[in-house]
């Protein structure tokens, strides 16, 4: 690909040059995913959501993007890659979460909430048991095991979609995934207990690593680095580097920038203006994106509240895709289901002869 930014840190396999058709690789639901509500998502006076973000500048056509179907390797299954923006719904069972903390502690109300989120059209539903808020506390193995484990037990049993485990344990990813987890993930790259690699290896899992820096509940008020997308990129870099040397196969392996752990307001917008630099760099791997209600959305728009930065959200996830995010992470999914079948829709006629 011509243009600026980083030359990739691994060489580019044949399936990042070409398009590929892969019929047989399976999301659980259609390509085109299931029948929606009609209603809209409405932006902030009319305005494009890229708008409220002076950071960013559109461009005609997507400034990376592989355009191509390639399979991530997950339990049991494989996801289509790059056909279309995957999502996934955030299901938090715990008291303290910043956005949604107690809503869905109750296992039945946590369970309601995954199936309303697959109706929705979630393609991935990610199930976590410890809150990484600021100000966060670290949560014991075992509470986090009595948070978790019902929820996943039940859910097993009641759904096709796959799921991940927001985890940080490699006890709770052996739980989970032997109670039909497909994915782990791990907002530490495997910096607080490498040993989660060995479990996803085992087990065939999905393992997301993302970037983050510090410990939970202290990571958002460290010192902020001069260059963070050089940070962000030698992290993940070395986090590849461990889960491969652990046996995680590179088909497995989704890696995350990690927006709002560790970073500034300014270096969470830099990472997602720049996400195009990323993905060419780390171009054998989808990206996933977390930006879903978080506090710089909130800074932008005037110190909107959790509950209100949803258009603020959906126009990071615009960005972000555009810029090559494979699969957005979200609390409010009808509305991110939406946008990214919008996107995808522009980003198609790129693909068309």
């Amino acid at each position: 690909m011509e243009g600026g930014g980083p030359a990739p840190l691994w060489p580019t396999s044949k399936l990042d040059k070409t398009n590929v058709d892969l019929p047989n690789a399976t999301l659980g639901q259609g390509a085109a995913g299931p029948a929606h509500s009609k209603i809209g998502v409405r932006l902030l006076s009319g305005r494009s959501p890229l708008s409220l973000f002076p950071f960013f500048t559109f461009h005609p056509y997507p400034l990376y993007h592989p355009l191509m179907t390639r399979r991530w390797h997950i339990v049991g299954q494989t996801l289509n890659i790059g056909e279309r923006t995957l999502v996934m719904g955030v299901l938090n069972v715990t008291p303290d979460s910043f956005s949604d903390g107690g809503f869905f502690a109750a296992t039945d109300k946590a369970i309601q909430h995954a199936e309303q989120m697959i109706a929705q059209g979630a393609d991935i539903i990610d199930i976590g048991g410890e809150s990484t808020r600021p100000g966060g506390t670290a949560v014991f193995l075992e509470e986090e095991l009595k948070r978790v484990m019902p929820v996943i037990e039940q859910l097993a049993n009641r759904i096709t979609v796959p799921f991940s485990i927001d985890t940080t344990k490699a006890e709770v990813a052996t739980a989970a995934l032997n109670a039909g987890a497909a994915i782990v993930n791990d907002i530490s790259g495997l910096r607080f207990d490498p040993s989660l690699a060995d479990v996803a290896a085992k087990a065939g899992a999905g393992l997301v690593l993302m970037h983050s820096r510090g410990q939970p509940g202290m990571m958002h008020g460290l010192p902020r680095v001069g260059n963070i997308f050089e940070e962000v990129s030698t992290s993940l870099r070395s986090s590849v580097s461990v889960a491969e040397r652990r046996g995680v196969k590179r088909e497995s392996i989704v890696v995350d920038p990690g927006i709002g752990f560790g970073k500034s307001h300014e270096q969470n917008l830099e990472l997602i203006a720049k996400l195009d630099q990323l993905a060419r760099a780390f171009a054998d791997f989808p990206i996933l994106i977390g930006t879903s209600r978080k506090s710089f959305i909130g800074r932008v728009l005037g110190g909107a509240a959790e509950n209100e930065r949803i258009h603020g959200t959906m126009a990071t996830i615009t960005a972000a895709i555009l810029r090559g995010a494979h699969i957005v992470r979200v609390h409010d999914v009808k509305a991110a289901i939406e946008t990214a079948r919008t996107v995808d829709a522009i980003q198609k006629v790129n693909r068309e002869p």
